[in-house]
């Protein structure tokens, strides 16, 4: 296992932007503002919408007015918005820093339209629709590590690394073919933890017992335990034992479409997702296998209120016990 979590939320944002200012100003803005932005490798709008058909993490879409020609990019934000209306769309503008000239139905597609002279406007966007839910340091990490603990544990010889936490706004595609889901409860938060991952890549990786080789039903327990072991440590450490919220009597439908590979919570909030890769110690290729995880607090959200439930160590340390 590595020992280095890097906890510092970003968010994937697709850049589709042609213009030659684009390696300047805002590839700057874009390191500076914890976005990390790809591109796709051939132009078209056809490309573009292989890419948003398969299933890759986005945080929103950064859209030049002329990407691929005079005004294609309208013609492209409206097939996007058509197929993935769920992600937020930011309009470079070349000369007017708003949305003023678009049609009302064309204006809504967008965040906001700006221009390279004025990166604020982009700037304030981002913060209002995609970093709008704060989510503490600690608490990423910690999920992180006992995360990593658990997947070490169920599967003994690979090593488990994690991958720099993302924040995914408003996407809601499933990844892989399975997935488990539990509640997370406590005084200050409530919502689902989901982990997600392709069936086969993952069975490969487990233990036999005895003689048989594994099977579904052994992923599946297996999964199953990593799952209960995170919410466990998550409820010792997180939880504490303050008073139950009366917004925890809310309740809303959780929707499920296997054939769109969809999961709506009834939530447009930031889901905190981190990505594990398990690597087998023993196989020649190095082959990775990834393993989603997501955190939807879409119930109940009061980061004011965390607080982590000291440990033995820290009571120690801090005089409050002492060794016997």
């Amino acid at each position: 296992m590595t020992d280095t979590l890097q906890t510092c939320l970003h968010t994937k944002m697709l850049v589709l932007d042609d213009g030659q200012t684009y390696s300047g100003s805002l590839r700057h803005f874009c390191r500076d503002n914890e976005l990390i932005c790809i591109r796709p490798q051939k132009a078209g709008a056809d490309n573009v919408m292989a890419i948003l058909r398969s299933n890759v993490d986005l945080g929103g879409i950064m859209l030049f007015e002329h990407y691929g020609g005079r005004k294609a990019g309208l013609e492209l934000a409206r097939q996007i918005h058509a197929a993935r209306p769920e992600l937020p769309i930011f309009l470079r503008r070349e000369q007017t820093p708003s949305l003023a000239g678009l049609s009302e139905r064309d204006a809504l597609r967008f965040c906001c339209g700006y221009t390279l002279n004025d990166l604020h406007i982009l700037s304030d966007a981002l913060a209002s629709s995609i970093f709008s839910r704060i989510y503490p340091n600690p608490l990423v990490r910690g999920i992180t590590e006992m995360s990593r603990d658990a997947l070490a544990l169920l599967f003994p010889r690979c090593e488990v690394t994690v991958q720099a936490p993302f924040l995914a706004v408003k996407d809601r595609l499933v990844y892989g073919e399975m997935f488990t889901l539990i509640a997370i409860e406590s005084s200050w938060c409530r919502g689902y933890m989901m982990l997600q991952a392709e069936e086969s890549p993952l069975m490969a990786l487990l233990e036999p017992e005895g003689d048989a080789d594994p099977d579904f039903r052994q992923l599946n327990a297996a999964l199953g335990e990593a799952t209960n072991l995170i919410w466990g440590s998550f409820k010792n450490r997180y939880a504490g034992n303050g008073a139950q919220h009366p917004a925890l009597l809310t309740q809303v439908p959780i929707i499920v479409n296997h054939q769109r590979r969809y999961i709506s919570f009834g939530s447009e909030d930031p889901q905190l997702c981190i990505k594990y890769q398990l690597r087998d110690r023993d196989a020649a290729d190095g082959h990775e296998v990834t393993l989603v995880q997501r955190f939807v607090f879409n119930l109940c959200w009061s980061p004011d209120e965390f607080q982590e439930t000291p440990s033995v160590e820290s009571l120690v340390e801090s005089g409050e016990l002492e060794l016997f």
